[in-house]
Parts: C-alpha cells; structure tokens; sequence
C-alpha cells in the first residue's frame, strides 16, 4: 500500500485495555475491602464508553477531555455494581490506569519497523495529548508525533477528527491510513476520505469471538508487524 502517513487508533488497537484496567481495578478494590467481578466491572465502566462520546457528539454534554468522561462513566460503572464505598482518590487512580495500559506484544516491534521506512506515524485517539504522552512513553510505542481528537475539541468517529489529522501531517486523506481494530472508526475514516487498515484483537478477552472487518477496509493484517511489512519494512523481526 502506497501512502505516506499512518495514524493509529491506541485503544484496543495498540494495547490491551481489559486486562491492564482490570488488573488496577482488582489491586484498587482490594486494598480498599471490596471485591467483585472485576472482568465485569471493567466490562460495564467501558461499555458507557460510546454511548458517552454519542452524548457530546449530539450534544447532550459539552465536551470535556476522556480523563473527565471515564471519571463520569466509572461513577455509573461503580454505581451499577454496588461499589459506591470506593473513594474519590481510588476513584481517580482508577481514571490514570488508562495511561498505563500494557501493549500488545507485536505493538512496539511494529512500530519500530515502521520507523525504518518512509511512512509517518501518529496517533489518532480519543485520549487526550498528556494520556497519549504517558502511555505511549511507558508502553514503549515509537510514534512520529502525538495526535489526538482533542485536538479538534470533539470525538471519533466525527469527520472533523480525521480530516484535522491530515492537515496536521500536511498529506492528502486519501495518502493518509487509518489503523484500527474499531470497524467504525474505520467506517468513518473511509467516510473521510482515508485509507484504512484493520487488525484484528481480542481487546473484550479471548472468549468474546473475532469481529469481521468492515466492508470498506482497504488491508487486513495480523498485526502492526504485519502491518510494518505492507507499508514497505524491511525483513522479518518479531519478539
């Protein structure tokens, strides 16, 4: 594939959400006393994740950085479970475990191969710059430069989001892929004007089935590795 930018998704596509927030989740519930079904929990707090972005899309909340929208949507998550005993500061550290996901294995080799060719990479997320700069920093994932949906005061999957993305990168949109393991962002990507990649995860754990990709997806790989080889990489590496 020809192109001369690649912006990624970062949640779900990069790292493994689930299990990284799933982890805090257990060590914060515990060390307060409280204990649940923490996958579930999990599962319900980014559930209310979408439905929450719809909300400022349509306009029913002003917009406000992913920090302040997980703030409110794990108070409903908590609320919904009975866990309404966590406090404000196990709350909040709760808010920060979303800088600190783990990354899927093939994430960081990927990406450093693809700083090996032409191919410009970024970001393209609905976190907010300083998430995006801790996570990518702990994390070990190589980017060019940091976008975020901040960036345009709104959310993904507005169209705005993408097309900011490839005035930034000063490339056309139809020189420009979007990489995601989201069919709707990829959906509206494509909407945009942008090429898109998928790569399938398993980002809602091992039992919840592979989703299809999108009728619109211009490449499917396995993963970034994968990914780096298409888009002109050199060689085999993988961990």
């Amino acid at each position: 594939m020809d192109v001369d930018a690649a912006v990624f998704d970062v949640f779900g596509t990069l790292t493994d959400w689930r299990s990284s927030v799933t982890e805090a989740l257990s060590d914060v519930g515990g060390r307060a006393g409280l204990y649940a079904d923490w996958p579930t929990v999990v599962d319900t707090w980014r559930r209310r994740y979408r439905p929450a972005l719809k909300k400022v899309l349509g306009g029913e909340l002003s917009w406000r950085p992913l920090d302040a929208l997980h703030r409110l949507t794990l108070d409903e998550a908590l609320a919904e479970h009975g866990l309404d005993d966590l406090g404000e500061a196990e709350r909040d550290a709760l808010v920060q475990a979303w800088h600190r996901l783990r990354p899927w294995p093939d994430a960081p080799p990927g990406l450093e191969l693809l700083h090996r060719t032409s191919v410009v990479t970024a970001t393209l997320s609905n976190g907010g710059v300083g998430l995006l700069a801790r996570l990518t920093k702990q994390a070990g994932l190589r980017f060019d430069c940091l976008l975020s949906a901040e960036l345009a005061r709104s959310y993904k999957p507005d169209p705005r989001v993408y097309r900011m993305a490839a005035d930034l990168l000063g490339v056309e949109p139809q020189r420009l892929l979007m990489v995601a393991c989201h069919p709707d962002d990829l959906e509206a990507a494509a909407k945009a004007g942008l090429r898109t990649a998928y790569i399938p995860r398993p980002e809602w754990g091992p039992a919840a089935g592979r989703v299809d990709p999108p009728a619109v997806v211009d490449l499917v790989v396995d993963d970034v590795i994968d990914l780096a080889h298409a888009l002109g990489a050199p060689g085999d590496t993988r961990p």
